[in-house]
């Protein structure tokens, strides 16, 4: 393409699906960046305006987009559609087949009837007799691109390393962040890595009419490294300290860990320890670099620079150790929110005697206790599911308020119980609050 075709692809009308993602925001604030008129679709609205405040958004559930029909209204006046979405398991809020497949066929189908270019994010190690369904599903959405008729070029990115992260990203992290020892499993698998900002960078180029129709690369730095390097660069990059020991997780180890990350992702825990993630893993992300030197872009910078270019500040440390202790902190909560019922269920007449000795009537101060010990299983159950545990955690706060308030006005003197009864609802206050900050994924 010649210089002059380039220039007029600037400054064009760009859709971005899943554009408050890892890889869809660091897209969509280079296409800004370079003057690209950005509209981002996604189905959570709060999350994506605060992820990307400044951009139009279109709100709608990508997997229930099936047919041209339904994309043809949210393509109209757009040049280019930029595909970032993605799901790494199925759960109950994410259908890798319908979002990796069936709503990428209709999506392709209705950009070659509008004449609207598709840039497509795929992943390295995509194809129909992958490993995993993530991998299989996304080629299945390839080829179905592929024999669309519609512009088109598709990238296929390595581990992706971003200032944020999230799936594979967060689990190297989360390791790096454990304390003295490195668990780790399958330590020799080879990971090939790619940079967000190169990512980007190649995308807004195919947005500008830099590469051609029918285009295909995988996106990954030269040279692969075992997975064992790998975190042990990311815990340097991050300021902590070298492990002193290295423990090699068996395989039958870690098999048990990702179901237990399985079973909670229905309960809508996307834990970075679930089945995909670690398969990609320790199965290698390995790709044939590309040579992109024909459209002036350079080689996919090496994971030692990538590092470099990105400084960890402290809210990096931070995420990596909230990450590792965020499972810790939920099923603490849950644990004291679950006892304090059962406890007062079982023992309801003792509870009930402590009203009724500043003179409240005995059915009453026993209907007191049943209630409020099933408003603390309540607050336990809701904090089991992701949906519903940020609530949670605000009725825990509020609860426990309610509770040191009641009990100043009804029994002081538990203030001065030596074994402390009210003071130690501040502690498990503290830790809803702390809870429900880290509820915050993007």
């Amino acid at each position: 393409m010649s210089g002059s075709e380039a220039a007029s692809e600037l400054g064009r009308n760009v859709l971005v699906i899943g554009a408050y993602g890892l890889i869809g925001s660091g897209v969509a604030r280079r296409l800004v960046a370079d003057g690209h008129r950005v509209t981002g679709l996604g189905r959570d609205i709060g999350t994506a305006r605060r992820v990307l405040p400044d951009v139009s958004w279109i709100v709608r559930d990508m997997s229930a987009l099936r047919h041209a029909d339904d994309w043809a209204p949210i393509l109209a006046g757009q040049a280019v559609v930029v595909n970032c979405s993605g799901a790494l398991q199925d759960g109950p809020s994410d259908d890798l087949e319908a979002i990796h497949n069936h709503s990428v066929a209709a999506l392709a189908a209705a950009c070659a009837a509008s004449d609207v270019r598709l840039v497509q994010i795929s992943a390295v190690g995509a194809g129909l007799d992958a490993p995993t369904p993530f991998l299989a599903s996304k080629a299945r959405g390839d080829a179905a691109i592929r024999a669309s008729g519609a512009r088109y070029q598709i990238f296929r990115p390595g581990l992706v390393i971003a200032p944020h992260a999230y799936g594979g990203s967060a689990m190297l992290r989360m390791l790096a962040a454990v304390p003295l020892v490195q668990p780790i499993a399958m330590p020799q698998a080879l990971i090939q890595t790619v940079s967000l900002a190169d990512l980007a960078h190649v995308v807004s180029a195919a947005v500008e009419g830099r590469c051609p129709d029918g285009f295909e690369a995988d996106l990954v730095e030269a040279e692969p490294h075992p997975l064992q390097e790998v975190v042990a660069a990311m815990r340097h990059w991050l300021g902590f300290g070298p492990a002193r020991w290295h423990i090699v997780v068996p395989a039958i180890g870690a098999a048990a860990v990702c179901r237990i990350a399985d079973a909670i992702s229905l309960l809508g825990w996307r834990s970075p320890l679930r089945t995909t993630a670690f398969r990609v893993l320790t199965d290698g992300v390995r790709g044939r670099p590309a040579d992109l030197s024909p459209f002036g872009l350079p080689p996919m910078t090496a994971l030692a620079q990538t590092l470099a270019n990105m400084p960890a500040r402290v809210e990096d440390r931070l995420f990596a150790r909230m990450t590792l202790l965020m499972p810790l902190m939920v099923v603490t909560l849950i644990g004291f929110w679950l006892a304090s019922g059962v406890i007062g269920l079982a023992r309801v007449g003792q509870a009930a005697g402590t009203l009724e000795g500043v003179g409240w009537p005995h059915a009453l101060a026993v209907a007191s206790v049943i209630f409020w010990a099933l408003v603390d299983i309540g607050i336990a159950g809701a904090l089991a599911f992701r949906r519903y545990a940020p609530l949670a955690c605000w009725a825990a706060i509020a609860v426990s308020a309610l509770y040191l308030a009641a009990s100043t006005l009804l029994v002081p003197q538990l203030w001065l119980d030596p074994l402390g009864p009210l003071t130690k609802i501040f502690p498990a206050m503290v830790l809803a609050l702390a809870t429900r900050a880290a509820l915050e994924t993007r």
